[in-house]
């Protein structure tokens, strides 16, 4: 792959995540049981509907909205506890580059993630 190309998405793509970051993990107050509804701005077909009861309901929702909500939806719909308590897992589930911009912003998750943290 030519890195000419990869290099200017890759970028755009860590710097579109790192405009959406909460200051602080603590900010992410969303609910920690319950059903969650996806508004259309984040997933505009298919599954709308969560459960945070269920484990990989819960994965599923909270990986995509790290990909595509605000930082409204971050903070409305992600709750602190949750999002590291399943980061050694969804951190495998994500993009790199989501990965990288929320791990160099909270060194907290790293702390969370088994011995080896490359990526899978």
């Amino acid at each position: 792959m030519d890195p000419t190309i990869t290099a200017p998405r890759a970028e755009v793509l860590r710097d579109r995540y790192r405009s959406r970051l909460p200051e602080r993990l603590q900010e992410l107050v969303g609910p920690v049981e319950g059903n969650v509804e996806l508004p259309l701005h984040i997933v505009w077909s298919g599954r709308t509907s969560y459960s945070l009861d269920r484990p990989k309901s819960r994965m599923t929702l909270y990986r995509t909205v790290l990909a595509e909500g605000l930082r409204e939806d971050l903070v409305a719909l992600l709750h602190h506890r949750l999002l590291t308590e399943q980061w050694p897992v969804l951190r495998r589930l994500i993009s790199p580059y989501l990965r990288e911009v929320w791990e160099d912003a909270f060194p907290e998750l790293l702390r969370t993630a088994p011995a080896d943290t490359t990526a899978a």
